[in-house]
């Protein structure tokens, strides 16, 4: 066993890592770990992690290992966001901790899952710190590429690029860490495009799978403007649904935790002090919710690509696998009713809605802009 172990299909990113633990001369103050939505950034960085903080260089065991992979490490500080963006007031606290020399471990690591995220005031509030950390500190940015960085701190961190893992792999590890039936971890592989998360959820989740063939049918069932308008309605619906069932209880929890923690659990009426406690921490949870919606749109759209690459490949006659093998017949029916050059203007479409939703346009208008360009051209 090893801290390694789950990074899948990187090997020429974890031979790097590795040598970097093992060789005091191939390490650095400052990583940038990049790689597309699925390839395990978030792995390879809590592996890195372990593997600095253990004498054996990630054994998988041991007491600093454990720690580390469980997110209980004292001297690791994982940082992600549930919003649009990593604010100023949860960056500026990592540059006070970036100082301080590790309490127990060998390093203090701080991880920014989301480095993407950070704006220009978060991202300056971090660049001193990054610039000039203390002797054992290591900051570890994650993000899915380098210009998604500002390049005030990408600049000074060094870049590794992980890849999509193949299929194979990720079918394997849904098998052998998840039990996963080997035929059904194989589509559900297929069908997340080697996103680990994504494939295992599929493969557990028969709802996920319902989800995402409605997705799907999408192209299918769109004749004329009214058919587009109500898909996307549909769309930004479920995606309303799902973001809400996903932040609903936590929501309540939160919300009744931060009553008892200020001893007006069951108060009729709120002192000022306390409401403005509470609308804080409903802002907070409006801006999860936020992106949380933006987040299923995103994949439902990605999903649709896939589909669309399906239909290309039928159209040019590639001698590839299909990644929707269980909507062939569809597949095969958009092929035939339409030309490669209008597949590719369908795919422009969707991706050009994804970039608007990326830019904070309502949700339902660059879905239903993205579902009319969608509808059969004469």
């Amino acid at each position: 066993m090893s801290v390694w172990d789950e990074v899948v299909g990187q090997e020429p990113t974890v031979e790097v890592l590795r040598t970097a633990v093992a060789d005091p001369a191939a390490m650095t103050h400052a990583w940038l770990l990049t790689g597309p939505p699925g390839s395990g950034r978030s792995n390879a960085a809590r592996a890195f992690a372990a593997a600095l903080q253990c004498v054996d260089g990630g054994c998988g065991h041991c007491h600093d290992c454990l720690t580390t992979l469980h997110g209980a490490h004292p001297d690791v500080t994982v940082v992600a966001t549930e919003g649009v963006f990593i604010r100023a007031e949860v960056a500026r606290p990592l540059v006070e901790l970036a100082q301080r020399s590790p309490s127990q471990g060998r390093w203090r690591v701080i991880i920014v899952e989301d480095a993407d995220r950070l704006n220009d005031t978060s991202g300056n509030a971090l660049l001193k710190a990054i610039e000039e950390p203390a002797p054992r500190t290591v900051w570890v940015l994650c993000a899915p590429s380098p210009q998604d960085v500002l390049i005030t701190l990408r600049s000074r961190s060094r870049s590794v690029a992980l890849r999509v893992p193949p299929v194979d792999a990720v079918a394997a590890l849904l098998v052998s860490r998840d039990g996963i039936e080997p035929g059904v971890a194989a589509v559900a592989a297929r069908a997340a495009q080697s996103h680990v998360g994504i494939a295992r959820r599929l493969a557990r989740d028969p709802q996920a799978r319902a989800r995402r063939d409605a997705v799907l049918s999408v192209a299918a069932r769109i004749r004329g403007v009214g058919d587009a308008v109500l898909a996307a309605g549909d769309l930004v619906a479920t995606a309303q649904a799902d973001a809400k069932a996903a932040t609903e209880e936590r929501d309540a929890d939160e919300r009744a935790s931060l009553l008892r923690s200020l001893g007006a659990e069951g108060a009729a009426t709120l002192p000022p002090a306390i409401r403005s406690q509470i609308k804080t921490l409903e802002e907070e949870q409006k801006r999860r919710a936020t992106r949380a919606q933006r987040d299923v749109l995103d994949r439902a759209m990605v999903d649709l690509l896939s589909l669309y690459r399906d239909v290309l490949v039928v159209q040019l006659g590639a001698e590839v696998e299909l990644v929707n093998v269980e909507h062939g017949d569809d597949v095969r029916a958009l092929a035939s009713a339409s030309t490669a050059e209008q597949t590719l203007r369908r795919m422009d479409a969707v991706g050009q809605a994804r970039t608007r939703l990326a830019g904070n346009v309502a949700p339902l208008l660059a879905v239903e802009a993205m579902t009319i360009a969608l509808r059969p051209q004469g």
